[in-house]
């Protein structure tokens, strides 16, 4: 039995719908769908998800929401008729819609989550009225009588343990489930959202749950790309990644997959595939847990800015027992993250989003590290962008490094920072932002082009 999940451009119209069900129908293993909310049809269209959020927020503080209301009572109509569907389902839609705003307004984040996550909620229903029409029986299952507990966080919400040996009777079903993504419920019975993009970690969930042979996720690319596309003129597909290479690489800026849905199934060693609706022939991408080795020591390319570097200059700041310590409790005292700490023996650079301050609570930080560290010197640059090379291979491969610094150094771009983590699996430089692409052009072309 296998998980299978669409996203939203997947499911923003009938007609990719209709590639939905044949995909569905091509394997008697998919038993079980999750599905997002109606995407964009192109890029001038608005996410369903987007328009709830604007639903909510009216609704709220007692706004008219009428013209928000219409547009996506609108686009699920619009995707009922292309189909032949009745009017039942689009009424069964507007009854839940009109009922989110009679929900509790004092707890605003909560009632918000109850907007946010009728976008996958509904079109699980009119997925599974479709699927039945097409002669695939299928029945919808909501997430609360299915056992998908998670945590009092709106917007952040955690699955629970207890989750996972309910959702496993789902294998009893005879008939194809759709499954809405994006939420659980609190154990007191309230919708909470997962993080944004979180239909990918509800079918991790699932698999995991369900103890699926495979997690299939069809999206809108056909597999996994070595470098950003926008960027890269034609990069190659990735045919297969482990699960350390795709959190890598997620988190370098990677968008097709959300950087926690992996976990779930990564517990269980349950293998990824990355497939295309719109050319499901196509090989895509596998992520599992380790992979056949090749000659080729970098994998993928990625890349994301909005960081700046917080220099640390302190002699003998080696020797000081606890100096690392009180760095982390200035910036905890401060509500800041940070994302790396490369350090030397007399210095220490914290690489962390800039826009966690402004920049009177940025000169405060840096004056609060100086007194408090007794530091030689304390400076920030902005503008910083991180650059990842990603590859199990590297452990193995010569010359690496050199390759890297080569493609830089050709195309007249200063290394700020260089972070290599223990597993050896990825590489970070820290360059100016306003170099971002050509670095990773630089690099594709010393990677994989030479």
């Amino acid at each position: 039995m296998n998980v299978i999940k669409f996203g939203g451009s997947s499911l923003a119209s009938g007609s990719q719908l209709k590639k939905v069900v044949q995909i569905v129908k091509e394997d008697a293993a998919r038993k079980i769908v999750v599905v997002s909310a109606p995407g964009k049809r192109s890029a001038e269209d608005e996410k369903v998800t987007d328009l709830l959020i604007g639903f909510g927020m009216k609704a709220l503080v007692g706004h008219d929401y009428s013209a928000v209301l219409s547009k996506i009572i609108n686009r699920y109509q619009s995707i009922a008729e292309e189909l032949g569907l009745g009017n039942e389902i689009i009424d069964e839609i507007r009854t839940n819609l009109d009922s989110l705003v009679n929900g509790n307004k004092d707890e605003p984040d909560y009632y918000l989550d109850a907007f946010k996550a009728s976008g996958e909620n509904n079109n699980a229903k009119l997925v599974a009225a479709y699927f039945n029409q097409e002669g695939v029986p299928a029945r919808y299952m909501d997430p609360k009588e299915a056992g998908l507990v998670v945590t009092n966080e709106p917007g952040n919400a955690q699955v629970l343990p207890e989750s996972y040996e309910q959702l496993y009777k789902l294998r009893e079903s005879k008939e194809v489930i759709i499954f809405p993504g994006f939420f659980g419920y609190t154990k007191d019975g309230k919708a909470c959202t997962f993080s944004r993009g979180g239909s990918d970690i509800t079918g991790s969930i699932l698999a995991n749950g369900i103890k699926a042979g495979l997690y299939e996720n069809f999206t809108d690319v056909d597999a996994i790309f070595a470098a950003n596309p926008n960027v890269v003129e034609n990069p190659i597909g990735i045919k297969e990644l482990t699960y350390r290479e795709m959190r890598e690489l997620s988190y370098g800026g990677f968008s097709v997959l959300h950087d926690e849905a992996l976990q779930p199934a990564f517990k269980l060693g349950i293998p990824v595939q990355i497939k295309n609706t719109n050319n499901p022939s196509a090989p895509g991408t596998r992520i599992m847990k380790e992979r056949q080795m090749s000659e080729q020591s970098v994998i993928g390319i990625a890349s994301s800015s909005g960081f700046s570097s917080i220099y640390i200059d302190k002699y003998l700041m080696n020797r000081e027992i606890g100096f690392g310590r009180k760095v982390l409790e200035i910036l905890e005292s401060k509500g800041i993250s940070y994302e790396h700490m490369p350090s030397g023996i007399d210095n220490l650079t914290i690489i962390l989003h800039s826009n966690q301050m402004t920049t009177e609570e940025e000169d405060s930080l840096l004056v609060q590290l100086k007194e408090e560290l007794d530091a030689d010197s304390v400076t920030v640059e902005r503008n910083i962008a991180l650059i990842m090379i990603v590859g199990e291979g590297m452990r193995e491969k010569m010359f690496t490094m050199s390759k890297a610094a080569t493609a830089f150094s050709e195309n007249t771009i200063n290394i700020d920072m260089i972070n290599q983590g223990a597993s050896e699996v990825s590489v970070m430089f820290g360059i100016q932002a306003k170099h971002e692409d050509l670095a990773v052009k630089a690099l594709y072309e010393a990677f994989f082009v030479k």
